[in-house]
């Protein structure tokens, strides 16, 4: 980027559906050529693994920060993918579930109650409030001096750059980790642990999405104009997954395809 002497106009902060380091690439190798007509630069931070918490208090907060600084005032977009990891794995997914479902009849009937702290509800309220620090950050990086708003911050003229965020797909719990089946599954582990019923275990990733999109479009709500979520629930089929977290390379590209429309609308792509 620097011996070409170009400059980041979009800015990706995420997990693996960013890094993924296997042949085919992860979600930018699709996401680049799309923006890449209207002469965008995407400039990637965080790694495989990364929960949100690390983009604004863990060990990805402090490059973010001076990226955004570096760069925030010229952005067109964010791109951001994070959450997954909060609640994947069996240290993250089991303490959702009740110590024995194996009595439960619903998907919703196996995780905790909302109110409990540990619980679904509370794991996405705490997301949530990552996402929102994150935004926050982001969109502050867009003031520069002019006007003083009731928050004593200089407002943007523009508020030119928007956020993308994403809702990953209906994930399926088949026990194949990164190398395969047999290799260390994130989600068959905690549903095994929890004695969940094989045709709830499924239907409990269904769960966990939806809430998840939920709370994504709430963040949203909070940025009108500014925040927009690409809905990529139902993209994939069953053989798109190369394991039970990562779509295969075509897996990736029809993710990519459901971005397509926003970044259109939003001028990123012809």
């Amino acid at each position: 980027m620097r011996s070409d002497d170009r400059y980041p106009s979009i800015l990706a902060i995420g997990d693996s559906w960013f890094w993924y380091p296997f042949p085919g690439g992860s979600l930018l190798n699709h996401l680049g050529p799309m923006v890449a007509p209207k002469e965008h630069v995407i400039l990637a931070y965080g790694n495989n693994g990364a929960e949100a918490y690390d983009y604004v208090r863990g060990k990805y907060a402090r490059p973010i920060d001076t990226a955004l600084q570096l760069y925030g005032s010229s952005l067109s977009a964010v791109f951001i993918s994070g959450g997954g990891n909060d609640f994947a794995g069996i240290n993250d997914l089991r303490p959702l579930l009740l110590d024995d479902c194996s009595a439960c009849a619903t998907a919703a009937g196996c995780f905790r109650e909302r109110a409990q702290a540990g619980s679904l509800g509370w794991l996405l309220d705490k997301i949530g409030a990552s996402y929102i620090a994150l935004i926050d950050r982001v969109t502050g990086a867009t003031w520069h001096t002019g006007v003083v708003d009731a928050g004593g911050r200089t407002a943007s003229a523009t508020g030119a750059t928007r956020i993308i965020l994403h809702n990953y797909d209906y994930a399926p719990v088949t026990g194949a980790g990164l190398f395969g089946p047999g290799s260390s599954p994130w989600l068959l582990p905690a549903f095994l642990a929890a004695k969940v019923a094989p045709p709830l275990r499924d239907q409990c990733i269904v769960l966990l999405i939806d809430g998840f999109t939920a709370m994504l479009q709430r963040v949203a709500a909070r940025y009108p104009g500014r925040v927009f979520v690409v809905d990529s629930r139902e993209a994939l089929q069953r053989g798109d997954w190369a394991n039970e977290l990562h779509p295969t390379p075509g897996g990736f590209a029809k993710i990519a395809a459901r971005w397509q429309p926003v970044l259109r609308q939003q001028g990123l792509a012809p």
